[in-house]
């Protein structure tokens, strides 16, 4: 049996905790929808279900069955900021589960056939949220007439569904069945489905078609795009279309709850969504909780604001930094402060630019001696206890014990203070005069001063890099920080006139083989290690720099392979040689992981994780964990 039949199989399996079930005729009706019920303006839950909705079984996750109701509010900073209720409601076709696995959740199931033919199957009788059919049409009106439309997607298909520049065969099988086969392994297509901005191959044709030229009488398309008040109708069809920004209330959704306010606005109201496909195990429609109300405001009142009880879950805006007021705060508020582990791979890491335009700063860069002693030359115990109370990990830019790639080489490569050895290093390679300060000579003279660059946008960074500076100083190098705005950041190191930046570490410090290593090799400009060989690879060579250093070319070698490979074995083998690789090197060097990320928690609600990872993806914050099981007991305040 392949390893792409055993995952099959395996989403099979997850039924023991996310079951599938026969819709019941007895299920019980949500109380907030009983009017709409009863006037006739909503049909019945056993209705709105699909013929097998997903069973949620909440006592094999430690949680507790929920009561219906309530209200849950959220602080938010930015209109945009709405894009969360997508990421927090965490409905996707394929899903990562608590413990990192893949399980069919909009889908009843799906089946991989040597790494590049995936069958998906739809559940009979799931509905929109204006009650329409959710069907094999949605899957084709996106492929045909969004993602291969000239007007709608003038770079055609999204990347994630080209291999080697080649888009899939999309067929429909039936009304609840789709196949994508591609030429070769596609091991990205699943977990991009999985994503907290997920890869969406589906749209409500229904909806949109009254928007798009091939289906619209030209004189009612001229209409709408002139009420609209926009250029043409790929405009107005592109607004009316986001699903991942819900800005237009009309747009029907398959996610827990949808959003009711037009913007602008300084409140967005999300209500349940009527026709939600999962359940718990006695038939009870999801969500439990009736209502999201997003809240806007400055990002800098936030934690007051959550201070002063004026949000029931709030993680976003909020640092290790304010948790002692938050902890005082819970004595005068009804919420408790929690503490999850942000899984990055570093809190904050150094980025080393291999790509500086200065040829001798280039020189040492590329030295691996050079970046290993300043690795070694960093006291991360210092770090660890001044600014986090010791309550981190130091260790190096990889991946955390909660990973099953973890090992501890990788998190203690070149990790671990050693003045001595540094400085030998520095010796070694020939960096071995000093000037009256102390601080090192370069090959040209130069002192050994290295500007790193910051966003600006960290009081944790500054504070990291004071620390830094003093134990470099004792190896003779000095260090200065240089802020500047994100977008000027970004350009200098992309223009190679940063020598070393400063940023998170790996965005997935808890991946799985399935999960792709994109970012231990040269892949995307955005890498502020070698932005140049990224651009290279990104572009096929049309842009960028060819890498000229061996390893990371190795990397890149690495990277390829996996996207080739078709076993789970495969793909472990390869993520091992990838880490073992990037640390050893030191492409980057990171200083702790395993950071805290305050989480301020209703005391009336439920079902929130006393523990938990907060991470971006995989983890989508909060939605791994399922808000639309989270529940409030009004019952009781402490």
């Amino acid at each position: 049996m392949t390893a792409w039949r055993r995952m099959a199989r395996g989403c099979l399996a997850a039924a023991f905790v996310f079951g599938f079930a026969s819709r019941a005729a007895g299920a019980p009706e949500v109380p907030f929808l009983a009017g709409q019920v009863a006037a006739g303006r909503l049909p019945a839950v056993s209705e709105r279900l699909p013929a097998e909705p997903r069973v949620i079984d909440l006592e094999a996750l430690g949680r507790t069955p929920g009561r219906y109701g309530g209200r849950l509010r959220m602080l938010m900073g930015k209109q945009k900021d709405i894009r969360m209720m997508t990421v927090f409601g965490y409905a996707r076709l394929v899903g990562f589960t608590p413990d990192l696995r893949l399980a069919p959740d909009i889908l009843k199931s799906f089946e991989v056939t040597e790494g590049r033919i995936f069958t998906l199957r739809l559940r009979k009788g799931h509905k929109w949220s204006d009650g329409r059919p959710f069907t094999a049409e949605d899957f084709r009106y996106f492929w045909e007439d969004i993602a291969n439309n000239k007007f709608l997607s003038r770079a055609g298909p999204p990347p994630a569904m080209l291999v080697n520049g080649k888009p899939p065969v999309f067929e429909v099988i039936d009304e609840t069945t789709v196949r994508y086969t591609w030429d070769r392994p596609n091991p990205d297509f699943l977990t991009a489905l999985a994503g907290a901005r997920p890869l969406y191959i589906y749209a409500p044709a229904h909806y949109l078609k009254k928007f798009h030229a091939s289906y619209q009488k030209p004189a009612r398309l001229a209409a709408l795009v002139k009420a609209a008040k926009v250029r043409d109708w790929v405009s107005l069809h592109v607004r009316k279309a986001r699903q991942y920004r819900p800005e237009n209330p009309d747009l029907p959704t398959l996610q827990p709850w949808l959003n009711t306010t037009r913007p602008p606005s300084q409140q967005f109201i999300f209500t349940r969504n009527p026709y939600f496909h999962r359940t718990d195990k006695s038939g009870r429609q999801l969500p439990y909780i009736d209502e999201v109300v997003f809240n806007l405001g400055s990002t800098k009142i936030i934690p007051a604001k959550v201070g002063a009880g004026e949000s029931d879950l709030q993680a976003r805006y909020l640092r290790f930094n304010h948790f002692t007021f938050l902890k005082e705060s819970e004595k005068r508020q009804n919420f408790t402060v929690r503490l999850w582990r942000i899984a990055r791979g570093a809190q904050i890491a150094l980025f080393p630019n291999l790509n500086a335009r200065d040829p001798v700063w280039r020189k040492l860069m590329g030295n691996r001696k050079f970046r290993r002693a300043l690795s070694l030359g960093i006291n991360r115990r210092e770090i660890n206890m001044v600014i986090y109370f010791g309550l981190t990990r130091e260790s190096a830019n990889s991946v955390l014990p909660q990973s099953p790639l973890f090992r501890e080489s990788y998190q203690k490569a070149w990790a671990e203070y050693d003045e001595e050895g540094a400085n030998a290093l520095l010796d070694e390679i020939g960096l071995d005069k000093r000037n009256d300060d102390g601080i090192r000579l370069m090959p040209d003279g130069r002192p050994l001063v290295i500007i790193v660059d910051t966003a600006g946008e960290s009081t944790e960074q500054t504070d990291m890099l004071e620390l830094v500076r003093d134990s470099w100083k004792r190896i003779g190098v000095k260090l200065v920080a240089r802020s500047s705005q994100r977008d000027v950041f970004r350009s200098r190191v992309f223009s190679g006139h940063t020598i070393m930046s400063v940023w998170t570490g790996l965005e997935n410090g808890v991946p799985t083989s399935s999960m792709s290593p994109w970012e231990l090799a040269p892949t995307r400009q955005s890498q502020l290690q070698w932005p140049m060989w990224g651009q290279y690879f990104a572009t096929e060579g049309r842009a960028g720099e060819k890498p000229d250093d061996p390893g990371a070319g190795r990397l890149a070698e690495l990277m390829m392979a996996w996207k080739r490979s078709t076993s789970k074995q495969e793909r472990t083998e390869i993520w091992h040689r990838m880490l073992a690789l990037y640390t050893d090197q030191v492409y980057s060097i990171g200083v702790i992981n395993g950071a805290l990320q305050p989480v301020v928690v209703s005391n009336t609600l439920k079902n929130v994780p006393e523990k938990g990872f907060y991470n971006w993806n995989p983890g989508a914050y909060f939605g791994i964990y399922m808000p639309d099981s989270f529940w409030f007991d009004t019952r009781k305040t402490r």
